[in-house]
């Protein structure tokens, strides 16, 4: 009786069979317990809407869709996103780098009658993103905009962001840096126009200190720090700068070591108006540096929200 012997290579293709089974299962397992971002502003939502907040997502996308939009930021369920990155990628390189760092919003909610507007004049200033880099996420300033309208709306407060692309604005009417305060001044005064019940503006900002001077821990919470910047180039300054010392009392009565203060700025090299000769409700607030984290903006404006709204209502009353 002859003795069976089962072929090498049979044997050889059945260990490579359950090697790649168990590669596939392992794989899953891991990218279906990881939470990826297709967007900054599934990244807001995420941030402000979940208490775990830090990289997490609600959506549980299938594991194919994961690894493609993960490697080519292709989303197969919709196809069209194919054709634009294969056709589109070269001739429209040059306008998809210029709006990049653009973020709109996740949560655009219709207000009537709004009462704050919330606006960047520097739209590209970054925060940290070196923890955010695998998931294509670029936290900025307009971030932290998208967080203050939200914080703001949920304390009976309705306000807006600006959804218009300022830097891009800059850009093709051929202006330097320089003229981003001008740029802004142009979407300011639209904004009043279409909304005549606009009574307080808010110019968001990210300074360049760096972490040490940028970072305090607020009950056990690192928080940015903040700073208001008020020009005394023009007439009605006082009104500006009352305002911002008020606010920054407020702010320093409760978590003192929260605030940098409040910084008056006029002369050769600096603008020395900032808008603020538009409105006396017009503040210019610095939410920490480079170096801060877009979670620690998030714990920044949780804790100022309600400050602002104070003063906001404090300021209808009197008006």
């Amino acid at each position: 009786m002859k003795k069976f012997k089962y072929p090498k290579k049979k044997i050889k293709l059945i260990i490579l069979t359950l090697l790649i089974g168990l590669c596939f299962q392992l794989s899953y397992s891991i990218l279906m317990n990881i939470k990826l971002f297709s967007s900054n502003e599934e990244f807001i939502k995420a941030l402000i809407e979940n208490s775990d907040y830090y990289l997490m997502y609600e959506k549980n996308d299938g594991v194919t869709k994961k690894i493609a939009s993960f490697l080519t930021d292709v989303d197969i369920n919709q196809p069209t996103t194919i054709i634009n990155k294969v056709f589109y990628a070269n001739t429209n390189k040059e306008k998809v780098e210029s709006v990049s760092n653009h973020i709109d919003d996740h949560n655009p909610v219709i207000q009537k009658e709004p009462l704050v507007y919330i606006y960047n004049s520097h739209q590209l200033e970054n925060y940290d993103g070196s923890d955010y880099e695998v998931y294509n996420i670029t936290p900025n300033v307009m971030m932290a905009s998208y967080i203050l309208k939200e914080k703001l709306n949920d304390l009976g407060i309705p306000s807006i962001v600006e959804e218009g692309n300022i830097a891009e604005f800059i850009r093709i009417n051929y202006w330097s840096h320089d003229y981003s305060y001008e740029a802004s001044r142009y979407f300011i005064k639209e904004a009043r126009n279409k909304y005549p019940s606009l009574k307080f503006f808010v110019d968001v900002h990210r300074d360049a200190v760096n972490k040490k001077d940028g970072t305090t821990n607020i009950d056990g919470l690192n928080c940015a720090r903040i700073l208001f910047v008020v020009g005394l180039e023009h007439k009605n300054y006082q009104l500006n700068l009352a305002l911002a010392n008020n606010m920054n009392k407020s702010v320093m009565t409760k978590y003192p070591t929260l605030s940098r203060g409040v910084l008056t700025k006029k002369g050769q090299g600096v603008n020395g108006i900032y808008n603020q000769d538009i409105s006396p409700n017009m503040i210019l607030l610095e939410i920490g540096g480079y170096q801060n984290t877009i979670d620690e903006v998030l714990n920044t404006i949780m804790i100022i929200s309600p400050i602002i709204k104070e003063h906001i209502e404090n300021e209808t009353r009197n008006s």
